[in-house]
């Protein structure tokens, strides 16, 4: 991957770890709505797909009303703690350090609203590694990883030819294929390793620090 200059990476799972702050204010949500709530450790795969698709699958409906009541209730609890219930992964301050000494510019692609994304990164100082940060809106635009990583593309003028994507779930692998992209599979997220494989990403690697490595 030699000629890459532009690096997108995914948040939840790639940079940081979610899980307290995404799985509580699922659980609180249900509660509200009087539904089943299952375990944080039977939450882990709704770590990576849009709010949408996930209380559509654990609420069994479609119904757009029920579903948006379901994703205020979480936002009610996840806003103020998105950043206290979350935790980035050991190193990647130097990781991220590495690529930006490079001169790779690098460019934030979560599902999560934009503005959730940069209270988190923001707090623990990751923000200064970044170009720009890009997310969802809070109203679901850019919900899905392939209209978002179009819209960086377009925005910041990126060329597929010179860029990868790097994401632990198969929405980061799959959006990248969608939009001609490289990528990049990290295994030590909450993608399994089957999942990442059957994605089909052009290389998969184990821990953060690998990605310079990889790339030059």
């Amino acid at each position: 991957m030699k000629t890459v200059k532009n690096i997108l990476f995914d948040l939840d799972g790639t940079l940081t770890d979610p899980k307290e702050g995404i799985t509580r204010s699922i659980q609180h949500a249900l509660e509200k709505l009087g539904a089943e709530v299952p375990h944080q450790d039977e939450l882990e795969w709704c770590i990576g797909p849009p709010l949408v698709r996930i209380f559509s699958r654990l609420l069994n409906t479609e119904n757009e009303s029920l579903l948006q009541q379901a994703v205020d209730h979480y936002r009610d609890r996840y806003v103020d703690l998105c950043h206290i219930e979350n935790k980035p992964y050991e190193g990647i301050h130097e990781s991220l350090e590495a690529l930006h000494y490079r001169g790779y510019n690098i460019y934030l692609a979560t599902s999560k609203p934009w503005v959730y994304a940069s209270k988190i990164l923001d707090h623990f100082d990751l923000s200064k590694y970044f170009s720009a940060i890009h997310g969802s809106e809070l109203n679901g635009v850019r919900d899905y990883k392939q209209e978002l990583i179009a819209y960086i593309m377009e925005l910041h003028n990126i060329s597929s030819d010179d860029a990868v994507m790097i994401g632990d779930r198969c929405y980061d692998i799959e959006g990248a294929r969608h939009n001609n992209m490289k990528s990049i599979g990290v295994s030590y997220g909450y993608g399994s390793l089957e999942e990442l494989k059957e994605a089909g990403p052009n290389l998969i690697c184990h821990h953060h620090s690998e990605i310079t490595s990889l790339l030059s």
